[in-house]
């Protein structure tokens, strides 16, 4: 159940040119590990992208500052260097593909989508001009090479949920419109990308878990609740980037516009949210159900990499310099968040 909201008078100059995050790392307790790997695989990664996307400056200075290999191996600690490099290409693709997809209108949004999917659907054949979709041929040619069946088609699968809801988010940017909180919620598991991340969890681990696991409704729910605190994390972290440049896709803008909240009393709603969506994960993991004992290890691998991905979200967002800029370690202990000015019209 959310949390009630709690309404504020009106803040002064000085209360709304700050807000205070809430201290999200400290409520999760899970152990941060790091892919022994990391460093060779992320360097590595990071030029592939370079190349692929042929990026010019200032975006090679932003990417350059984004260490998803770093995310990525923190998200797959135990993963070889070759599934570790997979997993880095792709989420290098993943936060490009996300920053590409901001300045593209529907249409173009659905170009994008056709092209990849059918990269998904056949790597080596598949023919394509887009740098996008020549990226998806060179990861998911590597990922079918030991991906299962089952791994495979709900990455496919939830990547087209990720272009469909992206879609609908650039119609909802055309239009000037912003959604209601559950609407949003909705839209936001898909846009934020974590769905496929987690079929690349079984990838990863070389598991491929059969449809009954995956579709019970207490693995859907700790999916949920991870995606659920990665997203709604992220949308305090990156607020104070977007509001600059006036992006209104963010749950703290649908909290403000629905329920009247000032800045400060929607990031703490917020904050009670993601603490609460942690104590879903565990209140679901105390009923886990027992499928054998085969199973039930490939589930336990599963499920420590939710965890995995919790904790390693929450402490990347401040080491990368996507949100922060080169202050996230100063603002990971003192939590204090000064607006950027709003860029001009």
């Amino acid at each position: 159940m959310a949390p009630t909201a709690t309404y504020t008078s009106t803040p002064s100059d000085f209360e709304t040119a700050r807000f205070i995050l809430p201290d999200l790392v400290s409520d999760c307790h899970y152990p941060l590990r790091l892919n022994p790997d990391c460093y060779p695989v992320s360097r590595t990664s990071e030029q592939w992208l370079l190349d692929g996307a042929r990026l010019v400056e200032p975006r090679v200075t932003e990417f350059m500052g984004l260490h998803a290999g770093e995310l990525t191996a923190a998200c797959y600690p135990d993963a070889d260097a070759f599934h570790l490099r997979v997993c880095s290409d792709f989420m290098n693709w993943l936060f490009n593909m996300d920053d590409w997809l901001d300045e593209f209108d529907v249409d173009g949004t659905w170009g994008m989508r056709g092209c990849c999917i059918s990269a998904f659907r056949d790597p080596i054949n598949s023919q394509t001009e887009k740098l996008g979709g020549k990226m998806c041929k060179s990861y998911f040619s590597r990922f079918m090479q030991t991906g299962g069946p089952g791994c495979t088609e709900r990455f496919i699968h939830t990547m087209d949920l990720f272009f469909i809801a992206v879609a609908k988010q650039a119609d909802d940017r055309a239009k000037g419109r912003v959604p209601d909180l559950e609407s949003y919620i909705t839209v936001r598991r898909d846009t934020s990308g974590c769905k496929p991340c987690f079929a690349l969890i079984e990838y990863a681990a070389r598991i491929d878990l059969p449809d009954r696991v995956i579709s019970h409704p207490v693995i859907m729910a700790m999916e949920e609740a991870t995606n659920d605190l990665v997203t709604w994390s992220n949308d305090i972290f990156s607020y104070n980037v977007e509001q600059s440049r006036r992006d209104t896709h963010n749950m703290i803008v649908v909290l403000m516009r629905e329920q009247g909240l000032n800045l400060q009393s929607a990031v703490d709603y917020i904050g009670r949210l993601c603490k609460g969506s942690i104590q879903r994960f565990e209140d679901n993991r105390d009923i886990l159900p027992s499928w054998g004992e085969e199973l039930d290890r490939q589930v336990a691998i599963y499920i420590e990499g939710l965890q995995n991905w919790i904790v390693g979200s929450l402490h990347w967002s401040f080491d990368s310099t996507r949100y922060f800029g080169k202050n996230g370690h100063t603002i990971k202990q003192d939590r204090i968040i000064k607006l950027l000015p709003k860029r001009p019209l």
